[in-house]
């Protein structure tokens, strides 16, 4: 999966104009003609994933062959009106068995999982956007993307 896998990393919060979605859409769309991009892991929790989920769909229009994954990081067991849910928006989704007992963690780990199996790593990280508190999530994922050696493209 990872040679031709892209994932998403972004704060739970955005500022989303124009310029933000027309970038993310030319990005994508490179990495699908260019790179042969064909594989697009989601998380959730975020308006920065749902936002690459609707460009990824639209692109699939065009690119049909483009799979959208959706890793879980809850529920490790679903049924299956939630799956036929799922896969009106997603063509696959999946709970990674190493998150089983990560307890608050698991939304890292499923970061983790999602950087593991991808060759690029499409990132919206801003300061102003982190916790002043703690290490933000997407602070940590990026971390953790840029100690594995993956394609890091900034948005």
């Amino acid at each position: 999966m990872t040679n031709h896998t892209c994932c998403f990393i972004g704060h739970r919060t955005v500022n989303e104009t124009e310029e933000l979605r027309n970038k993310l859409s030319a990005t994508i769309e490179k990495l699908i003609t260019d790179e042969k991009a064909d594989t697009f892991l989601f998380g959730s929790k975020s308006r920065f994933d749902s936002l690459c989920l609707e460009i990824v769909s639209n692109l699939k229009e065009k690119y049909p062959h483009v799979k959208r994954i959706y890793v879980r990081a809850e529920f490790p067991v679903i049924d299956d009106d939630y799956t036929a849910y799922l896969l009106k928006l997603y063509d696959y989704t999946y709970y990674p068995e190493k998150i089983k007992n990560a307890g608050r963690a698991a939304y890292v780990e499923r970061n983790f999982e999602m950087i593991d199996n991808s060759r690029f790593c499409i990132v919206y990280y801003n300061e102003e956007n982190a916790p002043k508190t703690r290490k933000s999530g997407t602070r940590i994922a990026l971390d953790y993307a840029t100690k594995k050696g993956a394609q890091i493209i900034f948005i």
